[in-house]
């Protein structure tokens, strides 16, 4: 059952079907509802349409995690590695290296 914060993200999502910020909160909140199917699909939907979104890949990694898809954890780990390098994003790159790092431990 949608919470009211996940009706008013999806009612937003309809004017702006490719919002990445509100594909993000709206994993968030499916994520935090227990729902990982859910979370899991809206991280994929925002992966696909929009790669370069570099918060996105520790958040998947470790949904993936919880869901005990590993290798699925390290590739989305990997990815976002090569995101936050090409973006720049030196405290996004670290927060997921340690995160892929844990999972070799």
């Amino acid at each position: 059952m949608p919470t009211a914060r996940m009706q008013q993200l999806l009612h937003l999502l309809e004017s702006a079907p490719g919002d990445s910020f509100l594909l993000f909160a709206l994993a968030k909140e499916y994520e935090k509802a227990g729902d990982e199917e859910q979370a899991l699909a809206h991280y994929e939907q925002l992966r696909a349409s929009d790669p370069g979104y570099v918060g996105l890949y520790y958040h998947l990694g470790k949904l993936l995690e919880k869901m005990d898809r590993s290798d699925d954890a390290k590739a989305a780990y990997d990815q976002g590695l090569e995101t936050a390098k090409a973006a720049g994003d030196r405290h996004a790159w670290s927060e997921l290296s340690a995160a892929r790092m844990d999972m070799d431990y």
